[in-house]
């Protein structure tokens, strides 16, 4: 080798190292600037400034638990007990929660030496353990107190409204009522309300116990209490279910049904026209190309809201994503089965229905069934804006900020439901198109 060659190949190596360096240097400074970015252009040191810690453990905090609220209104004197503060969850006249007590003076146990009195005249007084007794007295819309200047973090108090949380439970006052929230863990009334004569027996009573309801038998009118329960709502939320599970059906069907024969004006093979061809394909990229989201928003304008919307805009997406993968499926026939049924006398639907159809089922199958599956997820989202399914209760539990232990509840549902789509799925392609070993 001369040294011109040496040099020539010297060179080249320095330059291989070089751009390695600047590769090494260059690709973390790319991600540490873009990371720099993201935290500018995302305000994120603004949103760890918004974000309320306390709320969010509250919410947290109701998601596996109910609280119970005794309220007292200081323009009537009256006091009411609600579980979740629901009129549906109102205690029956003359019943009350255990941890209540007294006529004249209502004694309220919160736990731990956590005591509350409503006593008359609109006065309360809130005994927290380690803490001067507090003394509020509610006049018109404002509030005296005994409250020190230098509060703790788990009060606040203004001359309108007073707030304390402790580990026990909640006050809230203000010149209108006297609020407690006091926590138990557990989803309470989630198989039978108050009124219901099976609140509160057990299985074994309801199964081989005394006829509780003279109307009707135990098991039955177990069965339609809850069913019918007027704060967990069992029987709309499987209808809603079902709606969801419908909309995703329907509309992964209605592509596949759709998408098929158009895949057919796709494909190279079956199509020789390019313009037709090319037609069809900018169809598929425009219809697929937009979300479903943005299609059940404009279709919602059309059609108005409902499971309709939704099956549709499934429909509209997927049929330019089935149109795209079923005419790259026709493009990979094998054109010998094809001329095979062709050497029979075949006619050209025949030849399409027993020398490609067959070829191309087991690919069809299983993109529809997978998409079967992730459209129920789809319908979830695509049902809270349409106003239908799962999906809208969902969205109606979460705006309500109160009631998280049912957002927890329909979170579960929908992920039951999503796993026995999964398997669902998975067996019908079994039984479709077999197993791998």
């Amino acid at each position: 080798m001369t040294a011109i060659d040496l040099d020539t190949t010297k060179l080249e190596a320095e330059q291989i190292f070089q751009r390695k360096r600047l590769i090494g240097f260059g690709l973390p400074a790319v991600i540490f600037a873009y990371l720099v970015y993201i935290f500018f252009a995302f305000d994120l040191a603004g949103l760890a400034g918004r974000a309320n810690v306390d709320n969010a453990k509250t919410l947290t905090s109701d998601i596996w638990s109910y609280k119970v609220h005794v309220t007292r209104n200081n323009r009537s004197g009256d006091i009411s007990y609600a579980v979740e503060g629901e009129r549906k969850g109102t205690y029956p006249d003359g019943e009350r929660p255990a941890w209540v007590s007294g006529d004249d003076v209502i004694t309220i146990d919160l736990g731990a030496d956590h005591i509350v009195r409503y006593l008359p005249d609109n006065r309360t007084e809130i005994d927290v353990p380690g803490f001067p007794l507090i003394e509020v007295q509610a006049e018109g819309r404002t509030l005296t107190s005994n409250l020190p200047d230098d509060l703790p973090d788990w009060i606040s108090a203004s001359d309108r409204r007073i707030g304390i949380t402790t580990d026990e439970g909640r006050i809230t006052l203000t010149g209108a009522r006297t609020e407690i929230f006091n926590y138990f863990a557990g989803w309470e009334l989630f198989w039978f309300t108050l009124d219901s004569p099976y609140h509160g027996q057990g299985i074994s009573t309801i199964l081989f116990g005394e006829r509780l309801d003279p109307t009707r038998s135990n098991i039955a009118g177990a069965v339609s209490d809850w069913w019918n329960n007027k704060m967990w709502r069992h029987k709309d939320v499987a209808w809603a279910i079902g709606e969801t599970i419908l909309m995703a059906f329907l509309g992964t069907m209605g592509a596949a049904m759709v998408a098929l024969p158009l895949a057919f004006l796709a494909a190279k093979k079956f199509s020789p026209i390019m313009v037709l061809r090319a037609a069809t394909r900018r169809l598929f990229d425009f219809v697929r190309g937009v979300d479903a989201l943005i299609w059940t928003v404009v279709l919602a304008r059309a059609f108005g809201p409902g499971p309709l919307t939704g099956s549709l805009a499934i429909l509209i997406t997927d049929t330019g994503t089935f149109g795209k993968t079923f005419s790259e499926a026709l493009e990979n026939v094998d054109q010998k089965q094809i001329e095979g049924i062709s050497s029979t006398g075949a006619k050209p639907l025949q030849r399409y229905r027993f020398g490609v159809i067959p070829q191309v089922v087991p690919v069809l199958l299983a993109q529809v069934l997978y998409f079967l599956e992730s459209n129920t997820r789809s319908a979830t989202i695509i049902g809270a804006i349409t106003g239908g399914g799962i999906g809208l209760m969902l969205t109606q539990a979460i705006q309500t900020q109160k009631d998280w232990e049912e957002v927890a509840y329909y979170i579960v549902l929908i992920i039951l439901m999503v796993m026995f789509m999964d398997w669902f799925s998975g067996w019908l392609r079994s039984k479709l198109i077999g197993r791998k070993d």
